[in-house]
């Protein structure tokens, strides 16, 4: 049930399993001959393999000539923010982000800072399956170069593209939980040079993982009770990468994953509206609250490179998924936790408001999510015979096939699809009733049985 898993995402297994070294410094050989040399940016989170798995793209970078130049512990984000504009090739972020302690993985980046799309991940498969990679002769090896303050100019951009002073003024007291991963430190700093005040839990990089650090309502329960013990304005919980935010509320309420993109779409489209990019299996609040302010919503495949891609190419105000990754162009065209915290503290202080009471504006739906653990071999056998069963059993609904399997009415949806990151098949229902998406939720196993 652990197999590698190769996907637009990247590259990614347990470590000790499916993910060896072996395999990793091929991969790595496998991008740096793709994209023809030169200087490769290399990051990594802090989980325990992070040392094993970074060195061996060190070794795969240099075998094929290319230049290293090591970020260290530093969130993707950060590290996808310093190739836009830099003499760069390419990027590598060592990490599993919101996968368990056991799993690593390597995310492709292009030089732009953005990932490989999928037309990019396939033309880099076919170098890897031909292992045909460029050879440094011995005197040909560069050497590693280390990134000094690597997340700095980030934390720059971010403050300077918000109200730094108008949240200064405020003196938010913010609580955080890095779950010991890269924005331990960051986050921190970002906070305080905006003059909030900060209560940091779990922010020791390369201690275990106090939890999975998937930023859900289940995995900030710690953060709940900080927040509630000590008064806090917002609390807020980073995946191990940077990627995504988990938010709790001023009364100490985690927020569903879902709420954070419609909850920053509203905000957007208060002071600034425009086009709105979004995946198909996340919640219809989001055409809800960009409807309402008469702008256009975009559906694309699930997946982060998908969304950016779409959010590039028609020049969105926002982007984002439900999982609680938030693409703010204004900061770069990339999920970045951080700089969703500094957006949602930049309109706290605006509006004067608590975000309890912003989130209270948001339109009400539920929501089921479940994974359906399933040996690799079979999943896309058993999607196919959901695709062809989904019409005969639903033939009211609208069927949508771009990715996996989606079944719209009116009111409600259903979505079944093969996970990009895990050996699962996700299931994903929302209706104006719990009854509803309960009863949609049974339907998606029966389809998949």
């Amino acid at each position: 049930m652990n197999p590698l898993k190769i996907s637009i995402t990247g590259v990614r297994g347990v470590v000790g399993e499916t993910l060896t070294p072996h395999l990793i410094v091929q991969f790595t050989q496998a991008f740096a001959t793709y994209v023809g040399g030169g200087a490769v940016f290399v990051c990594n989170d802090a989980r325990h393999s992070a040392a094993m798995v970074r060195s061996a793209v060190l070794s795969g970078l240099l075998a094929t000539g290319c230049e290293p130049v090591d970020f260290g512990v530093c969130p993707t984000p950060s590290m996808q923010f310093a190739l836009m504009g830099a003499n760069a090739s390419a990027g590598i972020a060592v990490s599993a982000g919101h996968n368990p302690e056991a799993w690593n993985a390597l995310r492709f980046i292009r030089g732009d800072g953005m990932y490989f799309n999928a037309q990019q991940g396939d033309s880099l498969l076919d170098v890897y399956h031909s292992a045909a990679y460029t050879k440094a002769a011995w005197d040909e090896f560069k050497t590693v170069r280390i990134k000094a303050n690597p997340w700095d100019a980030h934390l720059e951009k971010i403050r300077n593209a918000f109200d730094t002073a108008r949240i200064k003024k405020r003196k938010f007291h913010i609580a955080v939980d890095t779950c010991n991963g890269a924005c331990s430190q960051p986050a921190t700093r970002l906070l305080e040079s905006m003059g909030c005040k900060v209560t940091a839990i779990h922010d020791q990089p390369g201690r275990p993982f106090p939890h999975d650090p998937e930023p859900t309502r289940q995995n900030m329960q710690t953060l709940r009770a900080v927040v509630r013990a000590t008064g806090c304005d917002a609390g807020f919980m980073f995946d191990t990468a940077g990627d995504r935010l988990g938010i709790v509320t001023d009364k100490g309420d985690a927020l569903f994953e879902e709420l954070t993109l419609p909850l920053c779409v509203m905000l957007q489209m208060q002071e600034n509206p425009g086009v709105v990019i979004t995946n198909l299996s996340t919640t219809r609040a989001v055409e809800d609250v960009a409807h309402a302010a008469g702008a256009r919503v975009i559906r694309t495949p699930i997946g982060q490179a998908y969304v950016a891609e779409a959010a590039y190419k028609n020049k969105a105000v926002i982007a984002g998924e439900g999982s609680g990754g938030i693409i703010l162009p204004a900061v770069q065209n990339n999920n970045d936790s951080m700089a969703t915290m500094a957006f949602l503290l930049h309109h706290m202080a605006r509006r004067r408001a608590k975000i309890s009471t912003l989130v209270d504006k948001i339109p009400h739906y539920e929501m089921c999510k479940h994974k359906a653990p399933m040996d690799f071999t079979r999943i896309y056998s058993a999607i196919q015979r959901a695709r062809l069963d989904a019409a005969r059993m639903f033939p009211g609904a609208r069927l949508i096939l771009d990715d996996g399997v989606k079944l719209e009415w009116r009111d409600a949806w259903l979505h079944l699809r093969p996970s990009n990151t895990e050996s699962v098949i996700r299931i994903i229902t929302e209706a104006r009733t719990a009854a509803r998406a309960e009863k949609l939720l049974q339907a998606g196993l029966e389809l998949i049985a």
